[in-house]
């Protein structure tokens, strides 16, 4: 039987080893965080061979109690809606740790974070414990804040106070909703099943005002409108490798989070459809109207997962099973353009010391295979028929007709906007006369050529080969999208 417990250890077993090695031995200590990171990355995708699609209940659960009186526990499960964030995470966890060669300072400390953050990003999505989820959810803040405090830009300071406080001040209002459903389950038990049933018998308004909890705690962390005054600076000042993280998986447990509260507080949400629709189109348009103003490339693209994410809220904000499907699509698919697009600029900046777009021109002659892995990440941000973007997309915008009608016709100009903004910054990197400065800039290496080929390749497998992606999602989709067809 395959064993999640295993799966959330063994990135702690890879820092525990590379704990004990001396600190001068730098390629060690690197050699052993790749180990570990494809070890649990192999281990994963194993699932997929024991995984049950004809089914949306728990599989590989495992549960310990904590404290009976208390009614915590150590329970793990997955079902369809967190499998693909596991793999995700797993992916995402290695081709951030490759992308990691040119940190040489406190090298030893950078890869242990790395490896403790990955398994708590795991065990957030493996949870199916409140307080679990919690206590995973409050742990990758601490990785995440050495990780840019220490090894960020200019400003790494003030970037990464700014993000705790922006979590820690969102888990609040979640801690609060968890422990009000708890008072009110008969069990007194935090595990997520048993809070069902006794959740979504609660009175509408009750419901709603704890569902605003939620809202307001995963909201911070995907982020949108108006909590997302973190992101920016985060993601600029981040080393490079952990913004890959940071875009490709982290803001994905807040959507995630959204969808398990949904399930707690049908009736809750449904009342907030409108409201949550609203939320998404204007995060949609203001996040690509911020993005298409930038000038520095990682601040451009942060402000675009601004925009990414607003598609995520609306595919959960119809609530109907093509809805919920382009929701879940849309965070995976963000998942790899965003790590692509992070992983490229990272690899650009190392080799110019700039972000400013208006300081290059004509790549394409100079650095072919930068040219074109970086117009492909571009294209495919913006949804292009043939990549993940656009099967998730046009999902989400066949689920807003169901519900909205042509309202929803809003998205197509949130994408219109992502194209401005896509083919400006395709044009400024790679048209124009070779300036003198840029004459040097290395072309991808071997190993950077495999980072962005496996994005790419998974971008393009759910663009032309979505079928299989959605057999492992759809019994858990189908099964949540009744819970809300039963009430509407």
């Amino acid at each position: 039987m395959y064993n999640l417990t295993l799966l959330l250890l063994m990135p702690v077993i890879g820092a525990a080893c590379i704990a004990v090695v001396p600190a001068q031995h730098y390629k060690m200590i690197r050699k052993l965080a790749l180990t570990a990171s494809s070890a649990t990355l192999l281990y994963s995708w194993l699932l997929l061979y024991y995984f049950d699609v004809t089914t949306a209940q728990l599989q590989f659960s495992q549960q310990t109690a904590w404290s009976t009186r208390l009614g915590t526990s150590f329970s793990l499960g997955i079902d369809g809606i967190s499998l693909p964030m596991v793999l995700m995470a797993t992916l995402l966890s290695t081709i951030s740790i490759i992308a990691s060669a040119s940190i040489k300072n406190h090298v030893k400390g950078y890869y242990l974070l790395v490896l403790l953050l990955e398994s708590a990003i795991l065990g957030v999505f493996m949870s199916q414990d409140w307080s679990l989820f919690y206590v995973f959810w409050e742990l990758t803040l601490i990785p995440l804040f050495f990780l840019i405090d220490r090894w960020g830009g200019e400003q790494r300071h003030t970037a990464a106070l700014n993000f705790v406080l922006y979590t820690m001040g969102g888990s609040v209002f979640m801690l609060i909703s968890i422990l009000v459903l708890f008072d009110t389950s008969p069990a007194h038990s935090f595990a997520m099943n048993d809070m069902i049933t006794s959740a979504q018998a609660l009175p509408k308004d009750v419901q709603l005002i704890i569902f605003l909890g939620f809202l307001i705690g995963f909201g911070v962390k995907m982020p949108i409108f108006p909590f997302h005054g973190w992101l920016p600076l985060a993601h600029v000042e981040a080393p490079s490798p952990i913004s890959i993280l940071l875009s490709g998986i982290l803001l994905k447990m807040g959507s995630y989070g959204l969808i398990r509260a949904a399930t707690l507080l049908p009736d809750a949400i449904i009342s907030l459809q409108n409201f949550l629709a609203t939320l998404a189109m204007v995060s949609l348009i203001y996040g690509g109207m911020l993005a298409w103003r930038q000038s520095d490339l990682k601040k451009m693209i942060a402000y675009s997962s601004v925009s990414h994410m607003g598609v995520v809220l609306l595919g959960i904000a119809t609530l109907n099973i093509v809805g919920l499907t382009g929701a879940l699509l849309q965070m995976v698919a963000h998942g790899f353009v965003a790590a692509a697009t992070f992983l490229l600029i990272g690899l650009l900046y190392e080799r110019t010391h700039t972000r400013d777009i208006n300081h290059y021109c004509s790549l394409v002659r100079l650095n072919p295979r930068f040219a074109f892995f970086t117009t492909f990440a571009f294209i495919a941000a913006i949804g292009m028929p043939g990549t993940a973007g656009f099967i998730s997309e046009f999902h989400t915008l066949i689920g807003g007709y169901q519900r909205w009608g042509w309202t929803v016709v809003i998205l197509s100009i949130g994408i219109l906007i992502s194209a401005a903004y896509a083919i400006r910054t395709i044009g400024r990197l790679f048209t124009g006369p070779v300036q003198c400065e840029i004459q040097q800039i290395a072309d991808l290496r071997k190993t950077e050529v495999f980072s962005a080929s496996v994005l790419t390749i998974g971008i393009l497998m759910l663009g032309f080969f979505p079928a299989p992606a959605l057999s492992f999602m759809s019994a858990s989709l189908h099964e949540l999208s009744n819970i809300f067809a039963t009430r509407l």
